[in-house]
């Protein structure tokens, strides 16, 4: 959906998708539904999650123009992937394999450039519809028990990242599509935070990426800078922020400070735990609720300026931390401030629609809530309800920040 100069649109990893025809069925079911309550005289954007499968047998020439075809059809349009998650992404323990294979991987190059390449062609055909991929933040901080092991991994990742500025500059000039790898930072991962990026940016992937694209291409190292931080930019998950402790407008104003662009904001709620030391007991029950087997739930606090994070929610619970204020990665529902005792970091949306007031920031917004099938049974409805009742929350508030947007010009 547009609300210049926003694509609105939801994330279809919500969606059972571990091949092609199971991920069109979904598409086929529920994006006219949710259109026709969200956006029912106005094309609606999509944002979808292809499984590495998936993206496989889409290559087949016959599916993908059916794709096009049927999205022409029901006045849909694509504009943003997920391409976090490479393999299947429900009803299996996902957990930590969430990352695999990372960007150390050739599997993980292939995959993103074939998904490039497939949204190339997806894409609408009017130029002003730029087109991005989200992608994980290098792997999975854990898996490397040493600093050196470490840093080695971020170096491969780097010369496949910059593989994949070499693959979208190539696609634009043939297609005319300007397009950018999106990097999510989120707890666990080797990049957690606005830091990090910030570092990876100015330590590895400019320092590396320029001299190579001005040997490779003959370019000008401002030139081969360019070419960097157009097409690779940050996916900026508000529900992985907020399990940072960051404040999203000292968060897009640092970005801003070092030329890095923010491709797409997932719309995304993380859970509150607020200790009070009278009903903690009960607040511990009402957390021990949200327990389950299919995806990791990393548990942030912040102690002495510094975040701290418990691997998974179990494992907060058996800690018992001693902290007045818990954060923990379960994309609940956007429009819901409260789950009985527990919280909602719904306060970071509006603090990143307040933000948009007055800042350029992304084109691309894409409500991301994947957790409908897990979560306790009072919060849960159909999906096409729930969907849309997140879809609409989000879009009414969008309207008005837009509306003040245009009072400021």
């Amino acid at each position: 959906m547009k609300l210049s100069p926003y694509h609105l649109t939801y994330c279809t990893n919500v969606h059972a998708g571990a091949d092609w025809e199971t991920m069109f069925a979904n598409l086929r079911t529920y994006a006219p539904r949710v259109k026709a309550a969200v956006s029912p005289d106005a094309p609606f954007g999509l944002g979808l999650w292809l499984s590495n499968v998936a993206s496989e047998e889409l290559k087949d020439l016959g599916r993908v123009r059916r794709c096009k075809e049927w999205m022409k059809e029901e006045g849909l349009y694509l504009f943003t992937l997920n391409g976090f998650p490479y393999g299947t992404f429900h009803d299996t323990a996902v957990k930590d394999q969430v990352y695999a294979p990372d960007w150390t991987t050739r599997a993980r190059v292939d995959y993103t450039k074939r998904l490039f390449d497939q949204l190339a062609f997806l894409l609408p055909e009017q130029q002003d519809v730029s087109g991005g991929v989200s992608t994980c933040p290098i792997s999975y901080r854990h898996w490397f028990l040493t600093e050196s092991s470490k840093e080695e991994a971020m170096r491969e990742a780097t010369v496949h990242f910059i593989e994949i500025v070499e693959h979208l500059h190539h696609l634009a000039e043939v297609t005319g599509h300007v397009m950018h790898l999106d990097i999510e930072p989120e707890p666990d991962g080797i990049l957690e935070n606005s830091d990090e990026i910030v570092a990876y940016f100015t330590d590895y992937l400019l320092p590396i990426g320029v001299p190579h694209l001005t040997k490779k291409y003959g370019w000008s190292a401002a030139e081969a800078e360019g070419a960097i931080l157009r097409h690779l930019q940050v996916c900026y998950d508000v529900c992985h922020f907020a399990l940072a402790f960051e404040d999203p407008a000292v968060t897009f104003a640092k970005f801003d400070r070092h030329g890095i662009r923010t491709g797409k904001i997932q719309v995304s709620s993380a859970l509150k735990i607020l200790l009070n030391g009278t009903d903690d007991q009960a607040i511990w029950d009402d957390l021990e609720r949200f327990v389950e087997p299919t995806y990791l739930h990393q548990v942030t606090q912040m102690i002495d300026g510094r975040v701290h994070t418990f691997p998974d929610l179990p494992k907060a619970l058996a800690a018992r931390p001693d902290a007045r204020e818990l954060r923990a990665h379960f994309h609940v529902p956007i429009f819901l401030r409260e789950f009985g005792r527990l919280r909602a970091t719904q306060d970071q949306i509006l603090s990143v629609l307040k933000y948009l007031e007055g800042h350029n920031v992304t084109e691309h917004l894409e409500v991301e809530t994947y957790t409908w099938d897990v979560l306790p049974a009072e919060y849960k409805e159909d999906l096409t309800t729930s969907i849309s009742r997140e879809m609409l929350w989000f879009r009414d508030k969008l309207i008005s920040t837009c509306a003040k947007q245009l009072s400021l010009t």
